[in-house]
């Protein structure tokens, strides 16, 4: 088995196809298939169904991607170590982060990585609800995993980052009053956007306002976050927002309004530190010095649903 051979079968399931990887590639269609072929013999079982002129992973190639995925980690982190300084960094960088963190603050620490290690490649996935973060990262899928806290996986090691605080983000013509912070208890009555129910963050925002005695007037729930923005925008409710992200919509019209009590998750990373590659070593530095030091090492559990 080649390392070549297994960044051919990696770029065909990243890409979709033998022909989109061979375009990624710069290479032709026959050769990443004849490399896909000779790795399977190396492995003595088929990685793909061959289906018209698409492929889909067996069951084999399926459990081969996370394995796949360290063999090119280490081999990049390898061939780069004896041209590499003391503090210059060269490879791919594995990360994965949940949609409540993934553009505050993952988004801005790939940026601040990428200005001082240009020579790493970063894949950022997305984590879902229904993933188990501790199986992706046994699996060797990614190096580091960032999400709210806390996350059942006692085995890897987990960091807090810093707290998120979600705030009221309302459209441009709402009337709101005209306080900075509104009570739980006495929010105004707006049509809301929601996420569905058992959405961890909607979870406990509910709970808090349960507590506060008080119910949402529902408008519309969507799977789609990003469709948020234009909807508050448009007019057509209000919604609850990270605060970072609710800043955005301000400069474009929206109101935004603190909540009391606050509305607050933890959030972090998790990793195990026997498998860290130089480069994900280095991203995990400039998380922690980034962080947020008031966090909790030990966030308490989220509220159950």
């Amino acid at each position: 088995m080649e390392v070549r051979q297994v960044s051919y079968f990696l770029a065909v399931v990243d890409n979709g196809g033998v022909g989109s990887a061979a375009t990624a590639l710069g290479l032709s269609s026959a050769s990443v298939s004849q490399g896909v072929r000779s790795l399977e013999k190396s492995l003595g079982a088929e990685l793909f169904h061959r289906i018209g002129r698409g492929v889909a992973l067996t069951a084999a190639g399926r459990a081969f991607v996370g394995p796949a995925r360290r063999i090119v980690r280490s081999a990049s982190a390898a061939d780069s170590a004896p041209l590499s300084s003391a503090t210059s960094v060269s490879g791919r960088l594995d990360i994965l982060a949940s949609v409540y963190v993934a553009a505050h603050p993952v988004a801005r620490l790939v940026g601040a990585f990428r200005r001082s290690h240009p020579a790493v490649t970063v894949r950022m996935g997305a984590l879902s609800e229904d993933d188990d973060p501790a199986a992706l990262l046994r699996q060797g899928h990614w190096e580091l995993v960032f999400s709210h806290l806390p996350v059942p996986a006692a085995e890897f090691e987990t960091r807090a980052l810093g707290v998120l605080d979600y705030v009221l983000v309302a459209p441009p013509d709402a009337h709101l009053p005209p306080e900075h912070v509104v009570a739980l208890a006495q929010l105004p009555d707006l049509p809301m956007l929601l996420v569905p129910r058992g959405a961890p963050m909607r979870v406990q925002i509910e709970e808090q306002m349960h507590q506060a005695g008080t119910r949402t007037r529902i408008a519309v729930v969507t799977h789609h976050r990003e469709a948020l923005d234009s909807m508050v925008l448009d007019g057509v409710g209000a919604t609850f927002m990270e605060r970072s992200g609710a800043a955005e919509l301000v400069a474009r019209g929206a109101q935004v309004r603190g909540l009391d009590p606050p509305v607050q998750r933890a959030h972090g990373v998790l990793y195990d530190p026997r498998r860290l590659s130089r480069a994900g070593a280095a991203f995990l530095e400039r998380a922690l010095t980034l962080a947020d030091p008031a966090t909790p090492v030990d966030p308490a559990p989220a509220p159950s649903g």
